[in-house]
């Protein structure tokens, strides 16, 4: 074999292997988890007030405080990572459309603070906890906290984008993380096939797990279809016609 030539030419090669995965939106999808846990931590306002009686006090909001949702969205992505993995066809592009919305819904808060399109001075003075009778002397607002909550919104419409055009034979995780209903109809499903292909050499041989597979489901894969159990039968009876015409 020349250096040219691909590592695996075999025909036998299951189709699997040359599925394409959804590496780019897994790595979308942690780099905005990364980036919304990070701004959650950040401080997005910075509310200065007074109420004539006690010394001006100063509050710092972070984005957890600021969005509330924020920490709780960078773990649903985190989470829709493993869900990528774990499925393939329309559920995953379903997924991708979910992780878009997501994504809209995250940049809503960030985009408002830094076009400043929202009260800003009326709600950093709610969430500041503030009483009625203190007054609002400063609001200050962080732009790179905002800033980094909508690369990381960004980042995830795009992995969704990715994922809801995601071809229908796109490859998923191995067997071992499917769900066992699934693997066990797979499993039947194969052990079906494998009798009516009636496959002899060792390539037609089914894998340990699909055995067990089959067996959990129901099937005995050592049944060549009926056929071998039949001609026992007619063994069976053959023999007891002998043994009573001996007698």
């Amino acid at each position: 074999m020349t250096d040219s030539e691909p590592a695996d030419t075999d025909p036998t090669t299951p189709q699997t292997s040359k599925r394409r995965y959804p590496v780019g939106a897994i790595v979308l999808l942690a780099i905005a988890a990364a980036a919304l846990w990070g701004s959650s931590r950040m401080t997005w306002v910075t509310v200065s007030s007074t109420d004539g009686l006690t010394e001006p006090r100063t509050d710092k909001l972070n984005g957890g405080v600021w969005f509330g949702a924020l920490t709780p969205l960078a773990l649903v992505l985190l989470a829709a990572i493993a869900a990528v993995l774990a499925t393939r066809g329309w559920l995953r592009r379903m997924f991708g459309v979910l992780i878009g919305l997501v994504a809209a819904v995250t940049a809503v808060p960030a985009f408002a603070l830094l076009t400043r399109s929202g009260a800003t001075a009326a709600r950093a003075a709610t969430l500041a906890e503030l009483p009625g009778r203190a007054t609002v002397t400063e609001v200050v607002t962080s732009q790179f906290p905002a800033v980094l909550s909508l690369l990381g919104a960004l980042a995830a419409f795009a992995a969704g984008v990715l994922l809801a055009r995601m071809p229908e034979d796109a490859g998923r995780l191995s067997g071992k993380y499917d769900n066992p209903v699934f693997r066990r109809a797979a499993a039947t499903e194969e052990v079906t096939r494998q009798r009516a292909a009636d496959a002899a050499d060792d390539n037609g041989q089914l894998s340990e797990r699909v055995l067990w597979d089959a067996l959990d489901a129901g099937t005995d894969p050592t049944e060549p279809g009926g056929s071998a159990s039949a001609t026992d039968d007619s063994a069976d009876h053959d023999q007891r016609k002998q043994g009573h015409r001996g007698v």
